[in-house]
């Protein structure tokens, strides 16, 4: 553990500004971050460097930031015990990400397996895409971070990171941890046709969904043609695994008795996750809808948070700066 953050580990992640938030980002991500509030020196910020990969209209852009920002104070994260920020208020880790793909082989990074699945979705490869988990790994290493939460599919990113801060240390000297991962425990959460719930595959449950939208939303779980009489595996439904997210395990465990007994339809499983969905985030869509008439207190809220996160991305810049041979850092 570095001198900076000695005694108290430094807890470092992400969150893409690509649209709205979904159960696979809460129960994936958000809902850890809320959890380890206490439990280390936190730095969460809105990865809109990350999003121009894909996203190229400003104002889309700009109304996602707000949107996520909006999401994760909504949902409990407190911007006085954590360092919130949009990514592009410290423009120092654009400058480490430059360094850091001088010690990086190309090999390294046509391993990824996000790059590959983009490219099989059919999106035109851009260098920044590419080099996308170099801007992650500045991400991490420019705090000195000690541990990133993620979800399953971003374990390689870690490693990679590691690998990057290894390829730094050797040549340079020791600057950089080695930054470990922590899974959440939920990795990976259904969509409503059965694959991982991704925007990219249009099968999201939205945070924030309510009334005829959210009810569209889970009514549209894709399930199997057994009769409503018939016995049911719960295991093998989406709507059952999406209820389990939300239930203790004496409902789940009373619920999968019902499936195997039969005489149990779907429609009425769903309407069962619909309710659980509304008293779960019931709460939070009232505080959201107060927080979006005051923008203002979002501002303030980044703009703090930027502030704390900057003065630490300068600390380590001017070891990195030093290390390397470039001059003093200036503000």
């Amino acid at each position: 553990m570095t001198a900076s953050n000695a005694g108290r580990k430094r807890i470092l992640s992400g969150v893409q500004s690509s649209g709205k938030l979904h159960l696979g980002n809460y129960f994936g991500a958000i809902k850890q971050h809320i959890e380890l509030q206490d439990q280390g020196e936190c730095f969460y910020f809105i990865a809109d460097y990350h999003a121009l990969t894909t996203i190229h209209d400003r104002d889309v852009l700009r109304q996602n930031v707000l949107d996520a920002a909006l999401d994760y104070l909504a949902l409990g994260l407190d911007p006085e015990r954590v360092a919130f920020f949009r990514q592009s208020d410290v423009p120092e880790v654009t400058e480490l990400a430059w360094i850091l793909s001088t010690v990086t082989g190309m090999g390294l990074l046509e391993r990824a397996h996000s790059y590959k699945d983009k490219i099989e979705q059919g999106i035109t490869p851009s260098v920044g895409l590419f080099t996308y988990p170099i801007l992650m790994a500045a991400d991490i290493l420019i705090y000195r971070s000690d541990l990133v939460p993620v979800g399953q599919d971003q374990v390689q990113h870690i490693e990679m990171t590691r690998d990057m801060a290894g390829y730094f240390n050797q040549t340079y000297g020791e600057i950089f941890p080695l930054p470990t991962y922590q899974l959440g425990k939920t990795p990976k959460v259904p969509g409503t046709d059965g694959r991982k719930m991704s925007k990219s595959y249009g099968n999201t449950i939205d945070i924030f969904a309510e009334g005829k939208v959210l009810r569209k939303q889970v009514m549209g779980i894709v399930t199997d043609s057994t009769p409503v009489e018939a016995p049911k595996d719960p295991a093998k439904c989406n709507v059952f695994q999406l209820y389990s997210l939300f239930a203790s395990p004496e409902e789940q465990a009373d619920l999968a008795a019902k499936y195997r007994a039969g005489g149990l339809g779907y429609g009425t499983v769903k309407n069962m996750l619909l309710e659980k969905i509304d008293a779960c985030f019931g709460p939070a869509r009232e505080r959201r809808k107060e927080l979006a008439a005051h923008p203002e207190r979002v501002e303030k809220a980044l703009r703090q948070g930027a502030e704390r996160a900057r003065a630490e991305a300068i600390q380590t810049m001017n070891l990195v700066r030093e290390a390397v041979g470039l001059g003093s850092y200036r503000r």
